[in-house]
């Protein structure tokens, strides 16, 4: 009778123990599920307009922070001009806040040129259309939040070069 009665034990056990794995199991898809919502990514696709002619390639730097904001971009991406309009997409953005610089690259070379005291010579404009006063504009003035669904921003060039 003993044996029997330990038997049932070490059976309830063992079913029991099941029954948690299982549960477990279930809790940490879940929990792993809900980690992957939160963090989605998007797209972000960047409409250029009024630039002055057709000439060379638009580029569009993508920056995501305030350290890096003209410095280092996160991302870059480049489109041919067609109409004097681009279409910049940029894909699998995680959400979050960023700000954009367009240039039109007339001479293809990949760079924006400058002059000796660092201002551009080729046409330049950032998000928001935001402008600096003697110099670049400010990061706060330029950013924007790509959220959860894809983004769409349009960004007018300037009319100084």
């Amino acid at each position: 009778m003993k044996v029997l009665g330990n038997i049932v034990i070490i059976f309830l056990f063992l079913k029991q123990s099941k029954i948690t794995i299982i549960i477990k199991f279930f809790v940490s898809v879940f929990l792993l599920s809900s980690t992957f919502a939160l963090a989605q990514n998007s797209n972000l696709t960047i409409n250029v307009s009024n630039l002055k002619d057709n000439t060379g390639v638009l580029v569009a730097e993508l920056y995501n922070s305030k350290e890096n904001f003209l410095k280092k971009a996160y991302k870059t991406g480049s489109s041919v001009i067609k109409v004097n309009t681009a279409l910049v997409q940029f894909t699998g953005i995680p959400t979050g806040e960023y700000t954009v610089l367009v240039y039109q690259d007339k001479n293809s070379n990949g760079k924006l040129d400058k002059y000796f005291i660092g201002m551009p010579k080729e046409p330049v404009a950032c998000s928001n259309n935001a402008k600096g006063f003697m110099g670049p504009p400010k990061y706060e003035e330029a950013k924007f939040n790509v959220g959860a669904t894809d983004t769409k921003i349009t960004i007018k060039m300037g009319t100084s070069h």
